[in-house]
């Protein structure tokens, strides 16, 4: 005990200085203080951190909700108040992902399931906005997902806080405060993508369609699948197919299916497929990048990138990709001049790989893969 008060009093003795005597007193206060409440204030802190971004998240939902329902409205002869109650009402809409234990034809299942959820959205679409042509549609479908993606955002996060105040657990507290600055960045990307999709603007993942576009140009194109054209150009006396999605409206259609049906038809005498596309970049490194490589770039759930790949196995074709780098908000907003003016690169690549990699008479494949938001063909 005397060991204690002369810690407390500086070493005791007619010299003790009394403020030390307080500072020691709080600071032993502090430290007992903190054993028994710091886990409580830390997720006092946590909930408060997580309060604001639920609250920011909030506003990206309802501003988004606006702008979806202003949009549509302009295709409808509905009032906006019918039109804002059918479009809330499908702002829950899921799909249930396959059994996976199971792997065979697992594939197959996905694709039927994602066919279904497209054509869903297509009925929507046409329900609530007769007017909107077919790149209307396609942009409005667009605009859904991009609300739907923000409002589901908004609904897990504020699963978890509530849930986190209900049961004070601060594993539970703890896992979502530190995901939070990246699901924030994902939010943030997917409001402002709304926006763009609203407004009909290129986005950066319509890079492969805008360079597929500018190769196209002077060439009649035809529909090879959903949503998907393609147009056969002489390049250097090869004979090149370059596909993508059919523009302007929103779509990425079914790229694996086209030049799967495109080395079909002409019976696997293909010398080579070049792919381009939007891929996410490290942080520190710069967006519009160009970079090579070999495999099916395309970043869909496996269906369409497995018919590709099953098409190169069958006919021994090889494929290159190209792919533009960019973060996941360069991706999903307005397109940067940085990766606009890749383009210029992207093609010098493709230019070179059919010189130096095919020989005259050559049939080679070019799939322009992306958004084609805003870019025809």
């Amino acid at each position: 005990m005397q060991g204690l008060l002369d810690l407390l009093t500086g070493g005791g003795g007619e010299g003790s200085n009394p403020y030390a005597v307080i500072f020691n007193l709080l600071f032993f206060v502090f430290i007992i203080f903190s054993i028994f409440y710091g886990q409580r204030i830390q997720q006092f802190m946590w909930l408060k951190q997580i309060e604001r971004a639920l609250m920011k998240l909030d506003v990206w939902q309802r501003e988004g909700k606006v702008i979806c329902k202003l949009r549509v409205s302009n295709f409808s002869d509905a009032s906006d108040e019918e039109v804002f109650d059918t479009i809330e009402g499908f702002l829950e809409f899921f799909m249930i992902m396959p059994v996976d234990k199971d792997p065979a034809g697992v594939l197959n299942r996905l694709e039927h399931l994602m066919d279904v959820r497209k054509s869903r959205f297509e009925d929507f679409v046409s329900r609530v906005a007769p007017k909107a042509n077919e790149a209307d549609s396609k942009t409005l479908e667009n605009v859904i997902e991009a609300t739907i993606a923000v409002f589901t955002i908004f609904r897990i996060i504020r699963h978890f806080l509530l849930l986190g105040k209900k049961t004070k657990s601060t594993f539970l507290i703890m896992q979502i405060y530190m995901q939070l600055p990246l699901i924030m960045i994902f939010a943030k990307a997917y409001f402002e993508a709304l926006k763009c999709f609203a407004e009909g603007k290129p986005i950066g993942d319509g890079v492969g369609p805008l360079v597929a576009a500018r190769l196209m140009r002077g060439g009649e194109p035809k529909e090879v699948a959903k949503e998907v054209v393609a147009v056969e150009k002489n390049i250097n006396n090869r004979n090149v197919i370059i596909v993508k999605a059919k523009g302007p409206g929103g779509t990425v259609g079914k790229p694996g299916l086209g030049v799967k049906n495109v080395i079909e038809e002409k019976e696997g005498k293909v010398a080579r497929v070049i792919m381009i596309d939007a891929a996410l970049k490290l942080e520190g490194e710069v967006t519009g990048d160009v970079i090579e490589g070999v495999g099916a770039a395309i970043g869909d759930p496996g269906p369409e990138k497995h018919k590709i790949e099953e098409s190169g196995v069958k006919y021994n074709i090889p494929i290159d990709a190209i792919i533009v780098k960019q973060s996941i908000e360069d991706a999903l907003t307005s397109m940067k001049k940085s990766i606009a003016t890749s383009v210029d690169d992207v093609i010098k690549r493709i230019h070179w790989i059919i010189n130096n990699q095919t020989n005259e008479g050559d049939t080679i494949v070019v799939a322009g893969i992306g958004n084609t938001l805003g870019v025809g063909q």
